[in-house]
């Protein structure tokens, strides 16, 4: 039934979401903005630019290209937490590389990050597809970025799989007609309740029959 897996890239196959709330954190404290972890979590799975436009009249005098320089400066300091992947997803990947699944991933980030990133993972070569901020004129939660990806897989959307870990993802995927795994790497259960299916990570996907963290089908 399924003909692709297409994977977001940060909280989904590497775990980044510490490393991006703390540099959002930090240029929020630098500029004497407040904010708590709402605040935060409005930056997970969007595109940068998209979510610091409802912030930017905060910062008096700033642009939004400006703060997100900013805040990516702050995520390049060697004491920022490291990057490490989510549980399963090299193996995944490489089981589903093997059987001949077309892979795809699909981020919010800019090319450049999305390149560098998957190629320290040596994953780059295994994929089929990379969507990425660059690629598209809407982000997520805009189905644009997953129905590119099928365009480009020559796969309809109901012969795809997603796998998020953000709510603006999910709704992405399931806008974009898509099957969609949500997994509790960067947000709680009741956070994901548009995703098909929910689970904690990647070491629990039996393809083609995902199932739940409960055991089955939502």
């Amino acid at each position: 039934m399924y003909k692709a897996a297409l994977f977001d890239l940060d909280g989904t196959l590497i775990n980044t979401e510490h490393k991006n709330r703390e540099a959002w954190a930090r240029l929020f404290r630098q500029h004497r903005v407040p904010y708590d972890d709402s605040v935060l979590r409005s930056f997970t799975g969007r595109p940068a630019k998209e979510a610091m436009a409802d912030h930017v009249a905060s910062f008096a005098g700033h642009s939004i290209d400006e703060l997100c320089a900013e805040a990516a400066a702050y995520a390049a300091l060697p004491d920022m937490p490291a990057a490490v992947t989510v549980d399963g997803a090299m193996e995944l990947l490489d089981k589903l590389q093997r059987v001949g699944i077309p892979l795809g991933v699909v981020t919010s980030g800019p090319r450049d990050y999305a390149e560098s990133a998957l190629t320290t993972l040596d994953v780059l070569q295994l994929l089929d597809v990379l969507v990425t901020a660059d690629d598209v004129s809407r982000g997520k939660p805009d189905p644009e970025g997953y129905s590119a990806a099928c365009s480009a897989l020559k796969v309809e959307p109901s012969q795809a799989i997603v796998f998020e870990d953000a709510p603006a993802g999910i709704l992405a995927a399931k806008r974009a007609g898509i099957f969609c795994v949500g997994l509790t790497t960067t947000h709680e259960a009741h956070d994901l309740t548009e995703a098909d299916v929910i689970l904690k990570d990647l070491t629990d996907v039996n393809w083609p029959n995902i199932r739940s963290s409960s055991g089955s089908d939502r």
